[in-house]
């Protein structure tokens, strides 16, 4: 990764780390290189963060002028600019958000003319021109200049979209729903409602500084607290941008993305509709999801960390349901990102097609234990640990312990001098002293 682009775009604390300057020059950089010396539009949304203003007419002046056009979306989730961007045939998207990130930072990524976010090479690209001040030499006059088309329908476009994913209504089914205050917070319920669940909502009320405050799907507790005192069937929490979920069942219990995956898996497959009968996760993806596929006559396979890779592996291998413990969930028959709504919807159509509950649902695969220990250590070692003899000899010592029922997973910091050690296993005491061991063998050799 470059000193701009992180694993899911550009991101940092607004008006002062992502500038307004900054804005048009990415705006400038991200035109010319996606628009291939083509004319056309780019489209734009963001979430419900103050600072999305200021940054959007900052990268909407840099885009024009570059002689591009602007359809501008206003507030509506990530994985709408996504479907959008292909609707009405722009040559890239742009969203403005900082999703489950605090309300002073803000963001800015790409999709590309089919939905897609961003290669590293394309961002790389994009980076370089920006950081070693490249002179682009675009400058359009008179009627060449861009200009900006503010789409107000475009939400209700998307919802259209979501309807056509499940089949029949909601009726009877009581939904209890968390917009954290962020880009969902209009579109969730309309829909929710359109389509006759019975909806009790709450954080649907953003004031620009709300967003994610002790809300949304990394504040779980806020959902499960409400679908307890509702009665809900279930819990839709989102984050701030609405691409990630987390939902929860009747009980109170969580229900992460790799029981998503688990449930919705089991429904398309059992629908003949799971194809090449396997599920695409991450390093990350807890192991008790591995062993449930396997008994049910499923497959996985695992990528790095990230939902960018998670699609990249999906589209290479013809696979159409993947998705990471976080909630990023990607049903690629119906869109081309992690979709928050989409997923709701999906997880709702099981429960009412199967006659089962969410708890019961939720029940399908148990998680393993899950143990992670931060090693301090040198920041320009951090990507060589396994140069080190004594370390590496130590993670095969204990993979091979666990035959087969355990694994361990390492991960350097993308931003910090840390690496990151996860051990999981079925004995939560003992994989935390093997994690807190390991940990500090790493600190001793490389710290």
């Amino acid at each position: 990764m470059g000193k701009l682009f992180g694993t899911d775009g550009i991101r940092g604390i607004a008006n002062k780390d992502l500038t307004p300057e900054l804005a048009f020059k990415v705006g400038r950089a991200g035109a010319y290189v996606l628009s291939k010396g083509r004319k056309g539009k780019i489209v734009v949304g963001k979430d419900t963060r103050k600072s999305g203003d200021m940054l959007e007419a900052a990268l909407t002046a840099g885009i024009c002028s570059m002689g591009l056009d602007v359809i501008s979306l206003g507030v509506v989730p990530t994985p709408a600019v996504a479907y959008l961007t292909r609707i009405y045939e722009g040559l890239a998207g742009v969203v403005i958000s900082a999703s489950h990130n605090p309300v002073e930072y803000n963001g800015i990524k790409f999709f590309d003319e089919n939905g897609y976010k961003l290669n590293d090479d394309i961002e790389e690209e994009i980076e370089s021109i920006i950081l070693k001040d490249k002179d682009i030499p675009v400058r359009p006059i008179k009627e060449e200049v861009g200009q900006t088309v503010f789409e107000h329908n475009g939400y209700n476009h998307y919802i259209e979209h979501l309807k056509t994913t499940v089949d029949g209504d909601f009726k009877e089914i009581k939904i209890a729903v968390d917009c954290g205050n962020g880009a969902l917070y209009r579109i969730a319920p309309q829909l929710l409602r359109e389509l006759q669940g019975e909806i009790v909502v709450i954080n649907d009320k953003p004031n620009g500084g709300n967003i994610n405050v002790e809300c949304g799907s990394t504040n779980p507790s806020m959902i499960q607290s409400l679908v307890l005192e509702a009665g809900a069937d279930i819990g839709l929490s989102f984050d701030g941008d609405g691409d990630r979920l987390i939902a929860v069942d009747e009980k109170g219990d969580i229900i992460d993305g790799d029981h998503i995956l688990a449930i919705c898996g089991s429904y398309l497959y059992k629908e003949g509709k799971l194809k090449n009968n396997t599920i695409v996760g991450t390093v990350m993806t807890n192991m008790g999801l591995d062993i449930y596929l396997k008994k049910n006559g499923m497959d996985i396979v695992k990528t790095a960390v990230g939902d960018r890779y998670v699609i990249e592996e999906m589209l290479a291998k013809g696979y159409n349901l993947g998705g990471e413990q976080s909630g990023h969930i990607i049903f690629l028959d119906h869109n081309t990102t992690g979709d928050g709504l989409l997923t709701g919807l999906q997880l709702v159509q099981v429960m009412k097609e199967s006659n089962k509950t969410m708890s019961q649902l939720n029940s399908l695969m148990t998680n393993f234990p899950q143990v992670l220990v931060n090693a301090k250590v040198k920041n320009q070692l951090k990507e060589s640990y396994l140069e080190d003899e004594k370390i590496r000899a130590e993670i095969e010592k204990i993979e091979s312990m666990f035959h087969g029922e355990g694994r361990v997973v390492i991960r350097p910091s993308g931003t910090e001098p840390l690496i990151r050690v996860m051990i999981e296993g079925k004995d939560e005491k003992k994989i935390r002293d093997i994690a807190n061991g390991l940990a500090k063998l790493i600190e001793d050799r490389i710290g």
